[in-house]
């Protein structure tokens, strides 16, 4: 039989379950909802890819801890601040975007990538954005996407100025990106629409505005254009380098993305001095370095992806001028012997065999005579600073070096390496070939259209579909299109040697 509680019993239970009551409502409730917020707001889950392709176009290399921005406003900005674009999207920059089976553009262009991190997707840029454009064979024709080649189109100097345009703009804030994001079909909850995006969006506006700050002076530096960005003294921003107290000499220095092929017979079987100025000589070292311009950190660097990206780049080749365009090959036989006279000992054998006495070293600027610009841009005091990164890791930075001239390039895929030189101030290769006073003065830099005569990208049209070119004039600090000239440069060739010449660097 079950006892009945006593009268003392029946006093004491009504306490106990106040009692019981009172520690869910202090502890319990407070512990659960400590719980799900930890489940929200912890965690650091990067969008991974199993193939090693995809992953160098959408995989982190830990940017978006720092400086990701929030996905929807991402998505939205286009839209908040249409004004401070050349045109519709982030397309407008040169950005390159895939298709989906549908026809429509996928979405996230190449060269971004995502990541869940304190509670919100971030996304920010990755390798591929400054080392992947398009091809094609006519106007009216598809454009090819090529990985690895140098970002032709994309505008990094519009790209920065926007967010930070943007960001000053009295329409960067809660009252107008949240409804933007909601209409463009962002399911957001309450704890979102009120306190995660207010949040997000006053922190990013900060964020980006301080930067702006410290990025000013590429407000006072002459355009970049696509294709090319000012790398080094953009590192010199991140060591709080005084920059208006910096010798003049050293901004206007830009230069073209480089391609990222066949990285492996770069470092085997000896190691080649890398950059355009040849500042170091270590692939690993170099892939670090340029990190820091996709956002990461010596805290926040994503190591083990970044790897996955260097795996790829060892061997990956370039794609064949012959899968887009013919190529003549008795012409390029008869030009063959004449670029192992002239080009072989500095840019190596052929496009894959990148043997030569002087391939991979560098050359003194009093001899090559190219714009120095870039080369003054890094200097002793950079090299010095940049040593002191990654200090207490197992990979410090210890090849970076101070040189005097540019380094000469393997010539791996050169057909899509136009325009030319290391501040890409010749627009194809048979323009190259002429002596400095009969290059072009001024082209247009963005077209994708290819030119299979001359080898390079089409650079006489000012505008075409609705997109503007940029004019790169090579009279301006920094553009300079003189040097590699001469007769040990093939520059005094006759025509006809030079145009069997260009036929057999088809074949690279």
């Amino acid at each position: 039989m079950q006892r009945e509680n006593t009268p003392r019993e029946q006093a004491e239970n009504p306490w106990k379950r106040r009692f019981v009551v009172l520690l869910i409502v202090l502890v319990g409730i407070p512990a659960f909802v400590g719980l799900m917020l930890l489940r929200r707001f912890a965690g650091d889950m990067p969008v991974d890819y199993a193939s090693p392709t995809e992953h160098f176009k959408y995989g982190s290399t830990g940017g978006e801890h720092e400086m990701g921005f929030p996905y929807w406003i991402w998505k939205a900005l286009p839209e908040i601040c249409p004004q401070y674009l050349p045109g519709k999207g982030y397309q407008s920059l040169g950005m390159v975007y895939e298709k989906q089976p549908d026809g429509s553009d996928k979405d996230l262009p190449i060269g971004t990538s995502k990541r869940r991190f304190q509670g919100i997707d971030r996304v920010f840029v990755n390798c591929a954005v400054c080392h992947t454009s398009t091809v094609r064979t006519a106007a009216d024709q598809p454009a090819h996407i090529v990985l690895g080649m140098p970002a032709a189109t994309f505008d990094m100097m519009g790209f920065e100025e926007f967010f930070f345009r943007c960001a000053a703009d009295p329409k960067f804030s809660k009252e107008y990106i949240v409804p933007e994001i909601q209409r463009q079909g962002a399911r957001l909850d309450l704890l979102d629409r009120y306190l995660v995006y207010p949040v997000a969006i006053a922190i990013m506006r900060d964020r980006v505005l301080a930067l702006a700050g410290r990025f000013d002076w590429v407000f006072r530096q002459k355009a970049w254009g696509p294709g090319r960005v000012d790398t080094f003294n953009s590192a010199k921003v991140i060591f709080n380098f005084p920059m208006a107290h910096l010798d003049p000499s050293e901004f206007d220095a830009p230069a073209d993305f480089p391609s990222i092929w066949r990285q492996r017979q770069r470092k085997e079987p000896k190691e080649m001095q890398l950059h355009w100025d040849g500042n170091n000589t270590t692939v690993e070292e170099r892939n670090k370095s340029a990190a820091f311009g996709t956002g990461t950190t010596p805290p926040t660097i994503d190591i083990a992806r970044i790897r996955r990206v260097e795996s790829w780049i060892m061997d990956v080749t370039p794609p064949p001028f012959s899968d887009f365009f013919p190529i003549d090959a008795k012409l390029a036989a008869r030009g063959q012997p004449i670029y192992k006279e002239y080009c072989a000992d500095c840019h190596g054998a052929s496009g894959s065999d990148f043997s030569g006495e002087y391939v991979g070293q560098v050359v003194p600027l009093a001899k090559i005579g190219t714009d120095r610009r870039r080369l003054d841009s890094y200097t002793y005091t950079l090299a010095v600073n940049q040593a002191t990164l990654y200090a207490g890791y197992p990979w410090r930075f210890t090849h970076f070096q101070k040189t005097h001239g540019y380094a000469n390039m393997p010539l791996d895929g050169l057909w899509l390496r136009a325009p030319y030189l290391h501040n890409g101030s010749v627009p194809s290769l048979r323009d190259l070939l002429e002596p400095a006073a009969k290059r072009p003065k001024a082209f247009y830099r963005g077209n994708d259209v290819y030119d299979p005569v001359k080898l390079g990208f089409v650079a006489n049209v000012p505008q075409a579909n609705g997109k503007t070119f940029f004019r790169l004039d090579t009279t301006l600090p920094g553009n300079g299109n003189g040097g590699h000239e001469g007769k040990a440069y093939g520059t005094d060739l006759t025509a006809a040697e030079k145009t069997a010449l260009v036929e057999f660097l088809k074949t690279f």
